[in-house]
């Protein structure tokens, strides 16, 4: 399958998650272009089959560049299987009332987009503290001990589940490509 998958990463977990994700599929024997939204994105959606769009959760929104390409590309997208990764902290902790706010923001993104994609997965993200300025890294120190986390403010932790991601993007191309 042409696999095409489009990201927007602030600290660059969701580029990671994202390139393990082409990677996962071109052992798979798939031809992936992976690519970071700009905003200015000219991209020929036919040419692929599917379309994976991943975006980390900051303040309760996504990235503008990736809503941006959503709402620009979202007649195209409806045309083929989609699967949207929500990249957040929010996850780690399976708070309900926290997993039910990712699913009101993703679907309050689907509506401002205009682009319904047919799957949305939450993935569990990082505390990127090598990226973080002074002011961020003391708020995320704080949000870490709000939930019981215990971090290193000098190092980062990730809590991305690497195997589950490859089931999930393995399985998920899979049954679009038995089913379209």
């Amino acid at each position: 399958m042409k696999i095409l998958i489009v990201y927007a990463s602030t600290e660059g977990q969701t580029r990671k998650i994202c390139q393990y994700c082409a990677d996962v599929m071109i052992e798979e024997g798939h031809s992936v272009e992976l690519m970071q939204a700009s905003g200015d994105d000219a991209v020929d959606l036919a040419r692929f089959d599917v379309a994976i769009l991943a975006a980390s959760l900051h303040m309760q929104h996504y990235q503008k560049e990736i809503a941006e390409f959503a709402a620009s590309h979202a007649d195209g997208l409806a045309k083929m299987p989609t699967l949207f990764l929500s990249v957040s902290l929010a996850i780690v902790g399976g708070d309900a009332g926290e997993l039910a706010d990712l699913d009101d923001i993703a679907k309050r993104f689907a509506e401002d987009t205009g682009w319904h994609p047919r799957r949305v997965e939450q993935i569990a993200g990082a505390f990127r503290f090598t990226r973080y300025d002074f002011l961020k890294s003391w708020a995320m120190r704080w949000i870490a001990s709000q939930k019981g986390q215990q971090v290193d403010p000098h190092s980062d932790t990730e809590y991305t589940d690497w195997p589950a991601l490859r089931d999930l993007v393995t399985g998920w191309v899979a049954k679009t490509g038995s089913h379209g």
